[in-house]
């Protein structure tokens, strides 16, 4: 354990990450002082809270949710727990996501978390501070700068940081050749809210990832008329009356129009873009911590968790096509087990050099450097591989196999799997309910 006084760690970001980090910080009192969190909002949840307003706050602060009225989750909530919480047994297995957000509300206070957060808190700058020691060399402490809503500032000190504030709330906006010529309505799905106003327009919605598609189907079932420009195989089931696929959006014309990569063409009033968020800390200096944060990649991170100059500032969740809160909970773990000496790291220039490897050998696959941390058929092992080298349980086999079930069906009928009711008949087997 780092020096022999409790470990003192500042978390950013109230939402399940930062929530799991408090949470298992308040369950080693000899080890940890109670947790300073700063939430940006005057909530818990992060995305998962639900706001109807888009922009900005009146202070000028972006509004981080990125969360539309009628989001039902994709994974069933046998899966998506965390492992040592479960959802409410009555409900549903697909939940509407004020189901999520009173979740992590209960969460949160059953855990006596809420207390220990700093509501409407700017983290304003986070950077480390070299500290001589007695006897024992220079440690590396935290500085952490933030404004409450009233602007009043403030600087405190900490052994560690838990960087929990997420990468769904900065819009990733593609370049697309000719976006001067289009005189119609540009949007992100950030700022998307319900489908109603489009009723009866032509929308061209580019990305189908798992929002695209559903905020697509959604838009038809409103009765505009929707093209789904996207780079994946062609969808081979059904669409809904009223939307159609196309390939990659290429440019648009002189005329407005839009022109696709098999050579079609389509005008629209509106262009929705689900294109996905980029990777950013306005409170990191990147440079200074070893880092390069670009918009599709944070790197290096040893164990996708923690600069290897760095070792005592934790960036929870960065992997995408990941299973969140199980992924959360052996991260938070893990960190934990670090901080505490309990899960020794190797040097920093052999961290460094295990990061560059994996995505060397990652690249050698094929795979652009803006997919690197898309881990999702790495993830189970990944997750395994904490558990062991953190001491903690590992996330049961069901967990796994219900969620590969899930997104078989997911891919087969996009439509119709979320009907399905599931339960958790053992460690190893689920059944699908009546």
């Amino acid at each position: 354990m780092l020096g022999m006084s409790k470990l003192r760690v500042a978390v950013v970001g109230a939402g399940a990450a930062g929530l799991c980090a408090a949470r298992h910080i308040l369950a080693r009192p000899a080890l940890y002082d109670p947790p300073v969190v700063y939430e940006l909002t005057e909530n818990v949840g992060g995305t998962w809270c639900y706001e109807e307003r888009v922009g900005c706050y009146g202070n000028g602060h972006p509004i981080p949710s990125s969360m539309y009225k009628n989001l039902r989750t994709n994974l069933p909530k046998e899966v998506m727990m965390f492992p040592d919480f479960p959802f409410d047994e009555q409900l549903p297995s697909f939940l509407p996501h004020q189901e999520v957000q009173r979740y992590l509300e209960r969460y949160s206070q059953s855990h006596q978390v809420t207390p220990h957060i700093q509501f409407s808190t700017v983290v304003d700058e986070v950077k480390p501070i070299s500290l001589e020691t007695e006897g024992a060399g220079p440690k590396t402490v935290w500085e952490v700068k933030s404004s409450d809503k009233e602007g009043s500032q403030k600087m405190e000190r900490f052994d560690s940081v838990f960087v929990c504030s997420g990468h769904y709330s900065d819009p990733c906006l593609p370049d697309i050749p000719g976006m001067e010529h289009f005189k119609g309505k540009v949007m992100h799905s950030h700022s998307y809210r319900v489908p109603e106003p489009y009723s009866g327009q032509s929308v061209v919605v580019l990305g189908a990832g798992a929002s695209g598609l559903d905020i697509s189907m959604e838009l038809a079932g409103a009765k505009a008329q929707v093209i789904l420009s996207h780079g994946k195989p062609p969808f081979t089931f059904t669409l809904p009356p009223g939307l159609r696929q196309a390939p990659p959006l290429t440019r648009v014309n002189e005329d407005g129009t839009f022109s696709f990569q098999d050579g079609s063409g389509a005008r629209a009033q509106v262009l929705l873009l689900c294109t996905g968020y980029n990777y950013t800390f306005p409170y990191l200096r990147g440079p200074a911590l070893g880092l390069e944060v670009r918009r599709e990649l944070v790197s290096p991170l040893y164990r996708f968790l923690l600069p290897p100059a760095f070792p005592s500032l934790f960036i929870i969740g960065v992997c995408k096509l990941i299973l969140p809160f199980p992924h959360f909970h052996c991260q938070v773990q893990f960190a934990l087990r670090v901080l505490e000496g309990a899960a020794p790291l190797p040097s920093g220039p052999q961290m460094e050099e295990e990061v560059r490897e994996h995505m060397e050998a990652q690249r050698s696959l094929g795979v652009p450097s803006k997919h690197l941390l898309r881990i999702q058929n790495e993830q189970w092992g990944y997750c395994q591989d904490l558990a062991r080298d953190g001491g903690f349980a590992p996330i049961p086999a069901v967990t796994r196999s219900l969620y590969e079930e899930v997104w078989r069906c997911r891919n087969v009928h996009p439509q119709d799997y979320r009907k399905a009711n599931y339960r958790l008949a053992s460690d190893t087997q689920w059944v699908l309910k009546d």
